[in-house]
């Protein structure tokens, strides 16, 4: 059977020498484990094609080009794909390079796999009887994180991009030196630009933009995710009450989220939706990458369980775009940036309650070793800020003996109370910026 001409196309210009476009240089590595499937996922719009783009790049830094082929997937006109074309890509690279087989490992990068049914079996039969790598990515749609290792069976690895961190959107302007050694413009700057981040978050095409037109670009990812990663995969058909979901969700970043009280309020606004539903719809926003949610941190299912999660959104740019009150919410963006720097370290994480109602935002265990209590206030010199964030994380120190305390603020402001000994303070900017807690 004759291979499909637009993957004729695509491999023509695979094989070809070609420079890659610049892009911004992201922290996630894939894992260093050879003979396993690296899987690359998360939100749409987040980066996962410039991603693989510049692992290609890199390969190619060192090897010809026939050695590092990237075919990409998202074209209509290969709509009606068969398990067997792919099959046949692969006949055909090796009927090209015939003296790669066997002999040199070639790595692939395949964009939007999961548009070809079955693609699963394609890539574990390809590394099982040729000498490959296999990066693939896709959209949370049909390739998510529980789904990977379950169809690749025990051969994937995942590797999640998420948009840009406050590290990868500052990227080239960072000062080049310690904080303590920061001039006072060096500081300025880094924290203007925290600021932006702050508001206009860290989806690459975002960057730059006026903001009536972000905030038209981040309501369309969400609308996109809605409804092709939820409402068509799942077949959802309450939509408007899975819609003011999403929006109660983005609007309320940091928020306490009770499934009882969630269902109560879609019945007082007419919406007759079962209360299983309801959990099942926030389960089908966490996996499609649009919201977090962290629980409280206590080994008691027994006490977990009646206790509401906190939500926040993917980046702190959907805030604003889906919060009408005109409030700054910096707040919620700022402790929205924290959690989101957690999950890039790849750390466990919880919120802590104290036997006296006081809260710590998060108790994170590190991977290897370390744990820390860390708790965010955007201004740490208003009024008994200090002495409250201060009290939270020592009760909760009780508790967690062996955790150090940061009180992570939003600027580095010289008239706030000092805070007591082992607990350290310092700008969320400098937190993210120096990379501390990870391995």
């Amino acid at each position: 059977m004759p291979l499909h001409p637009v993957l004729v196309e695509k491999l023509n210009a695979a094989l070809a020498p070609a420079a890659l476009p610049p892009a911004t240089r992201r922290d996630a590595r894939p894992p260093a484990v050879p003979g396993k499937a690296h899987a690359v996922i998360g939100m749409r719009r987040s980066g996962k094609t410039t991603f693989l783009r510049q692992l290609l790049a890199e390969r190619r830094e060192r090897l010809p080009p026939e050695r590092a082929v990237f075919v990409g997937f998202d074209d209509d006109r290969l709509a009606d794909l068969s398990l067997g074309e792919l099959g046949g890509m692969l006949e055909e690279f090796y009927r090209r390079c015939p003296e790669l087989r066997g002999r040199e490992t070639v790595h692939w990068f395949l964009d939007e796999i999961q548009v070809v049914p079955g693609w699963e079996r394609f890539v574990r039969r390809a590394m099982d009887t040729e000498r490959l790598e296999i990066v693939v990515s896709g959209s949370s749609a049909r390739m998510l994180s529980r789904e990977v290792h379950t169809s690749l069976r025990g051969r994937g690895m995942e590797t999640v991009i998420r948009p840009f961190g406050f590290r990868e959107f500052h990227r080239g302007e960072e000062p080049g030196k310690a904080p303590a050694r920061w001039t006072s413009a060096d500081r300025s700057l880094v924290e203007k630009r925290f600021r932006e981040y702050l508001v206009e978050g860290g989806f690459p095409e975002a960057q730059g933009l006026a903001p009536a037109l972000r905030i038209e670009l981040l309501q369309g990812y969400v609308d996109t995710v809605l409804f092709r990663d939820v409402v068509e995969r799942y077949a959802v058909s309450q939509v408007t009450a899975l819609r003011w979901l999403v929006r109660h969700c983005l609007r309320s970043a940091a928020g306490a989220l009770s499934v009882h009280r969630l269902h109560q309020d879609l019945e007082a606004q007419g919406h007759g939706v079962a209360k299983d539903a309801v959990h099942a719809m926030l389960g089908q926003l966490l996996d499609a990458f649009l919201i977090s949610a962290v629980p409280l941190d206590t080994d008691s299912e027994r006490r977990r369980n009646p206790n509401p999660r906190k939500t926040y959104p993917a980046d702190p740019g959907l805030i604003g775009a889906f919060d009408a009150s005109g409030r700054a919410n910096v707040g919620h963006a700022l402790e929205t940036v924290v959690l989101n720097e957690i999950e890039r370290r790849k750390a466990d994480r919880g919120y802590v309650k104290t036997p006296s109602g006081f809260e710590v935002d998060f108790h994170v265990r590190y991977p290897g070793a370390g744990e820390e209590l860390v708790q965010v206030c955007a201004d740490v010199g208003s009024p008994g800020a200090m002495d409250r964030e201060v009290r939270a994380l020592s009760e909760a120190a009780a508790e967690y003996p062996r955790a150090a305390r940061r009180l992570l603020t939003l600027t580095r402001d010289p008239a706030a109370p000092k805070a007591p000994r082992g607990v350290v303070v310092q700008p969320a900017y400098e937190w993210v910026l120096s990379g501390e807690g990870e391995d």
